[in-house]
């Protein structure tokens, strides 16, 4: 986003009397009211001048009772050299009387022809603005005064989530004009360009859309004026010759052509939370930022065509077009996150933000609404940690992918994902401030990439030790609505942190169809190889339920990951999400499960012996599910035969005496003269 200093605010100040005269003529039980068109030239500064005055402080009254600042000769409000163009040198004043009837005054400079305009209007009717004269577009008017926002302006506050606007709009509908206004390309006059984009807009909606579309894909900011304000120039006709501007310039730019469709529109000024804002920073001095807002059915509205034409990187160095659809006719609610104008009333809130709160509170940029999220908690700035930790979460319409970054990693969280939106709870390793970034995208969305959503800034004051997570560890973790559409359904446990005391722990999940599971346990303090710690889980499938009984080589905190991919496909796993699984018993040390071979079949089951190393010198009792099979054999200094029990189990004795391996063998087919090796045993040491 962009945003800069030093911009000058347009503030309209109240007193004064009204300037208007009215004619009534009056034929049986209707009136018919006809407007007076009064040109007045002015006087010298100070004077009196008719039923309007200029006083000494330079304030015009505007006809509606309210005086306006009026720039010193030849130049304009903000102090800038006034352009030569028409609509520059002559100030159109409208007021309406109680009972319908319109006045508008003209104030020409010296020397100048005025044109003349015929208005009529018919009671209380509605009022149409004229055309301007030697125009063959209709449409192509000039705006009445401006008038401040009143109470039916103020939308209900807080957001109530069912739309980012404030006022209902289809875009599909603006998919012609806007291509349209892109390839529209007139830059001598801005008459002549509004005169253009006109031709395909008919409905003020549409002239604002055409407007906003054409400056937003066709002004560049303006880096250079940015950094030295020598440079640039803020008004509309050198934005529109030079193609680049700052803020200042966009609005006005907005504003002008804005009038000249007859589209009633302000140029606000105030804060902004854009390029250069420090999260948590406090806002003194002039305002930083212009934008602008239009009066669209009965209501003002808020746009920014600077956010709205793209950002400059964070060196300030490079302007990217990057077109922002959340800056037009943006919901006030969401509209004061970013944006604090000087004059309250024009937050369009009710009740209105106040400046502290504007500082306090968390930023959330365009992405974080048009992704559809909708709350993030806590709401403010700078969150404090207690006793090492600190909580966040947001709230979100769909399923959304999330992650995050605290001080460069993402090692010292646990993210999880709900249905609706995530948890994640932080563990910063360091005292301090430090910056916590959130970063989101679609479910659906094949992008690699996430969108920075969120920023803050995390004051940490004590570091808690004891959270310390492994190096392998993946963020989101446990199953998950993602984990859902990966196949694993209804999981046993699904929290994502599993405690165990004594070392063991067992997890079930009902399968998809088609899918094929690997699962690894990883830890910083293991000494094990990836097979060896692969030995300590032990996977049994029954039907479609699939069981993973893991048993810890030693205390610690271990990740377990699942990888899978489609049985009918040759190609390699893909990790899918990961487990935390934590034992403080220094007493838990498990060895691993019997090495499988890759005949042994993913439904066949152990009972007994489940410990891969088996004790020396002992009777030692087999118990095995399995199926298809004519002949079982446990090979150790002897070989045992196994017999298949009535409820379907092999069962039989094996002694270790004299071995330093166990393996158990079968025979498929009794036809078959060979046996294939399914399992090994370890023997202790004599």
């Amino acid at each position: 986003m962009v945003t800069e200093r030093g911009s000058s605010a347009w503030r309209q100040l109240g007193g004064g009397p009204a300037a208007m005269g009215t004619v009534d003529l009056k034929e049986g039980p209707s009136a018919v009211a006809i407007n007076l068109m009064l040109i007045v030239r002015p006087e010298q500064k100070g004077q009196r001048d008719g039923q309007g005055q200029t006083n000494g402080a330079g304030l015009q009254d505007d006809g509606n009772g309210n005086n306006r600042p009026q720039p010193p000769p030849g130049r304009d409000l903000s102090g800038q050299q006034a352009s030569k163009e028409p609509y520059e040198q002559r100030q159109t004043i409208t007021s309406y009387t109680n009972e319908g009837t319109q006045v508008t005054v003209e104030i020409h400079p010296r020397d100048t022809v005025p044109q003349l305009f015929k208005k009529l209007s018919f009671g209380k009717g509605a009022q149409r603005l004229p055309s301007l004269r030697g125009q063959d577009n209709k449409a192509f008017e000039r705006s009445e005064a401006p008038r401040p926002p009143s109470g039916k302006d103020l939308h209900a506050y807080p957001w109530d989530k069912s739309s980012l606007k404030s006022l209902p709009v289809d875009l599909q509908q603006f998919e012609k004009l806007d291509a349209y206004a892109l390839k529209v390309n007139v830059k001598n006059s801005v008459e002549e360009l509004v005169q253009a984009l006109l031709k395909q807009a008919r409905t003020d909606l549409e002239k604002v859309r055409a407007i906003w579309m054409w400056i937003c894909h066709h002004i560049e900011y303006d880096v250079v004026g940015f950094r030295n304000k020598s440079q640039q120039s803020s008004k509309p006709i050198d934005v529109l010759r030079s193609g680049k501007s700052v803020c200042e310039g966009y609005a006005a730019l907005f504003q002008q052509m804005c009038s000249i469709a007859g589209i009633q529109c302000m140029k606000l000024s105030g804060y902004s939370k854009g390029h250069g804002y420090k999260i948590g920073q406090t806002f003194k001095g002039s305002s930083d930022h212009a934008w602008n807002a239009v009066y669209l059915e009965g209501r003002w509205h808020l746009l920014d065509s600077t956010w709205g034409s793209g950002n400059i990187d964070d060196s300030s160095t490079k302007f990217t077009f990057r077109y922002d659809e959340f800056y037009f006719l943006t919901h006030p609610a969401l509209f004061i996150n970013n944006h604090f104008p000087d004059n309250s009333n024009w937050q369009l809130l009710k009740p209105a933000l106040t400046l502290k709160d504007f500082e306090n509170n968390a930023l959330h940029n365009s992405d974080f609404y048009t992704l559809g999220l909708l709350t993030a908690h806590p709401g403010t700035a700078v969150i404090q940690t207690v006793n090492g930790t600190a909580t966040i979460s947001v709230d979100c319409r769909s399923s959304t992918l999330f992650t995050f970054s605290l001080k460069g990693t993402d090692e010292h969280g646990l993210m999880t994902l709900r249905k609706h939106g995530m948890k994640l709870e932080i563990y910063p390793q360091k005292t301090g401030r430090q910056e916590l970034q959130i970063f989101a995208k679609p479910s659906k969305s094949s992008e690699k990439v996430y969108n920075c959503v969120l920023r803050y800034v995390v004051e940490c004051k004590s570091v808690d030790k004891n959270m310390h997570f492994p190096k392998d560890m993946h963020q989101p973790v446990g199953p998950s609505w993602f984990t859902e559409r990966q196949g694993f359904l209804r999981p046993s446990h699904p929290d994502p942190i599993i405690h165990t005391n004594d070392g063991r722990c067992s997890l079930t999940f009902t399968l998809g169809k088609d899918i094929s599971i690997l699962a690894s346990l990883h830890s910083d303090n293991s000494s094990l190889t990836e097979d060896r710690r692969r030995q300590h889980i032990m996977q049994i499938h029954r039907g479609n339920q699939i069981e993973f009984k893991i048993h810890l080589p030693h205390a610690g905190t271990f990740v377990l990951k699942f990888f899978t991919k489609k049985r009918s496909d040759p190609g390699s796993y893909t990790y899918v999400f990961n487990y935390l699984i934590t034992c403080l018993n220094t007493e838990a040390k498990w060895p691993a499960f019997p090495q499988s071979y890759s005949n042994w079949a993913e439904d066949y089951e152990i009972l007994e012996p489940l410990s891969g190393l088996l004790p020396a010198n002992r009777n030692v009792q087999f118990k095995l599910k399995m199926h298809g099979i004519s002949k079982v054999l446990v090979q150790a200094k002897d070989t045992y035969t196994l017999t298949l029990s009535r409820d379907g189990f092999w069962e039989g004795t094996c002694n270790t005496s004299g071995c330093t391996e166990v393996f158990v063998m079968v025979h498929e087919n009794a036809n078959h003269s060979f046996y294939s090796h399914v399992l090994k045993y370890d023997v202790e040491p004599q």
